[in-house]
């Protein structure tokens, strides 16, 4: 769906091109894939189109540093063709597929390809934001060379000495027409950041909008040099052992033990200068505790706030609210808990220790279970959907260690048996799955309209009072923002006979039936509440709205098929 037409004005909220400019082996593939990683994390669809990787499409086997000679015009026609090939790609990305982000990787040295991206940006009304990484340090290029590009595939069958030595003339190739940007003069209109020589000095010109403000801070905290990354859940607690989530309970003796392991394993690790970093909750300080190193006390590292079921068993929030049991399953990244976080709430409270992170060198991070999957999607580059499902067992250390292009893993468990707590993805039925979803959403509009039909009521009232009526009644998810009114855990409406009789209560009285019908055991008081809300067909609206699938209700247990429309 396009955002907008060619010729109108441009968006606030207009897609991005983030075009990368470089001569070759800078590190701009680096800073692309980086990038991307951080962007899709923080919830903003990115995507990298490496023009390099359309040229070996086109061309299947790359012979010598000569195809990159600027005199070789067949050869820069078909260079051409790929980079115009990519922006058809980016175009359709950014206009149908809901891509909000895309990164143009190339090396867009001379000001003719640069301006050729902005007459195609122009046309279709999208952002442009370059990034040009320069480095003159020949160590720093050479070692580049040596990690990256020499495995690449157009090097699969060549020696080191001659592939280094092929990769060195085809950057010759690109410095006889490189153009640097040119902020003070004739960039001066552009939307740039110069990164120089690995972050050692910034340019930044003219930034346009928030994500642009936001790409400008991640590139500033970024650094290249070796490092290692600790991540650990604190040793096994009192609530683990009796299956509770959330609350601040102390460690189990298992729990202690894993700590004095977990000191016995960092004093292995033989690390200079290591942070460790908690939380602010009791069984990762006791945790840190035995290690009789400094540590340091982050708040955003507590432990998702699960609201009203904190410190709650599983099958005690089953039985009790078995309509947020229900949902979460259904969607546990944006799923927030009643007067509670969400993982997608839990990542933005996480991004300055992203941020933190990215800044340091040798960290061990003690943290829980959703805090340490989001911060493990970020360096794993996982999905929103996969990130809530994400294995972090107790009493295992996940040592991370940057590479080129990503992220190297070790799992080391440390001997002291713990509880489990992981719980897997639920899966439904193929036919039946789609179906769940459509009630799920029926279930939210029905107490929308419910809220929406309670303001109705109470318009007669103070402005004040009609305010904080539907605030009181609406139900909070990870769409609803963070500084809508919700202070305190307030009362709430949790059975779906109580959220249907609310809404049968407020409806326009012309339009309902005058008596409600009693109660029915089982699914047919169900079937008959769902009916309450669409009584002006006589129940036909109702019936139209379910036909097509089959019906589910939810019970103090599972969910249960009641039939076939």
């Amino acid at each position: 769906m396009p955002f907008r037409k060619a010729c109108g004005p441009q968006l606030t909220n207009s897609p991005t091109v983030i075009v990368m400019v470089g001569l070759p082996a800078r590190g701009k593939t680096y800073i692309s894939k980086k990038l991307t990683r951080y962007l899709n994390w923080i919830g903003v669809p990115t995507k990298v189109f490496n023009v390099g990787e359309y040229r070996r499409e086109a061309v299947k086997h790359y012979s010598s540093y000569d195809f990159f000679r600027p005199d070789n015009e067949e050869a820069m026609k078909v260079r051409k063709q790929c980079a115009l090939h990519a922006l058809r790609d980016v175009k359709l990305y950014l206009s149908e597929e809901g891509g909000q982000i895309a990164v143009f990787d190339a090396t867009n040295t001379t000001r003719d390809r640069r301006a050729m991206i902005l007459h195609f940006a122009k046309e279709n009304g999208f952002k442009v934001f370059f990034i040009e990484s320069i480095c003159n340090d020949p160590n720093v290029v050479a070692t580049n060379i040596m990690e990256v590009k020499l495995s690449s595939p157009d090097y699969r069958d060549c020696n080191s000495a001659d592939a280094m030595d092929d990769f060195m003339k085809r950057i010759s190739c690109y410095q006889s027409s490189y153009q640097p940007l040119d902020p003070d003069n004739s960039d001066k209109e552009l939307s740039l950041i110069k990164v120089i020589d690995v972050g050692r000095r910034y340019l930044v010109n003219k930034v346009q909008d928030h994500i642009q403000s936001r790409i400008v801070y991640y590139l500033m905290n970024i650094h290249v040099q070796p490092r290692t990354i600790y991540l650990c859940r604190h040793g096994e607690s009192e609530f683990n052992l009796k299956g509770k989530i959330g609350g601040d309970s102390g460690l189990s003796s298992r729990g202690k033990k894993f700590s004095i392991a977990l000191k016995r394993f960092v004093q292995e690790q033989n690390l200079k200068d290591l942070k460790v970093w908690t939380s602010q909750l009791k069984r990762t300080i006791q945790t840190a505790e035995a290690l009789d190193l400094p540590y340091e006390q982050w708040k955003a590292l507590n432990e998702i706030d699960a609201g009203v079921c904190e410190e709650l068993t599983y099958d005690e929030i089953k039985e009790k609210h078995p309509e947020e049991f229900a949902l979460r399953d259904q969607d546990k990244y944006y799923y927030r808990y009643p007067s509670g976080e969400s993982y997608q709430d839990l990542v933005q409270r996480l991004e300055p220790v992203i941020m933190e992170l990215e800044r340091q060198e040798n960290v061990l991070v003690v943290c829980h279970q959703a805090v340490m999957r989001c911060l493990l999607a970020y360096f794993l580059d996982k999905s929103a959907e996969e990130m809530p499902y994400l294995k972090c067992p107790l009493h295992t250390v996940l040592k991370l260690t940057p590479v080129a292009y990503g992220c190297r893993v070790e799992s080391i468990f440390l001997n002291i048996e713990a509880v489990n707590t992981h719980r897997d993805k639920p899966e439904f039925p193929g036919p039946f799955r789609r179906c769940v979803f459509k009630l799920m959403r029926m279930m939210r509009t029905m107490k929308q309209t419910r809220a929406a039909l309670y303001f109705c009521q109470k318009e007669d009232q103070t402005s004040v009072d009609a305010k904080k009526g539907p605030n009181a009644l609406m139900r909070r998810n990870s769409v609803t923002p963070l500084a809508s009114p919700e202070p305190t855990k307030k009362p709430r409406i949790n059975s779906f006979e109580e959220h249907v009789a609310a809404a049968a209560s407020a409806a326009h009285p012309t339009c309902m039936p005058q008596e409600a019908p009693a109660q029915l055991p089982g699914q047919v008081g169900y079937i008959l509440s769902l009916m309450v809300l669409f009584p002006c067909g006589g129940g036909r609206a109702c019936h139209s709205l379910l036909c097509g699938f089959c019906c589910f209700f939810v019970f103090p247990g599972d969910f249960l098929i009641a039939k076939w429309c």
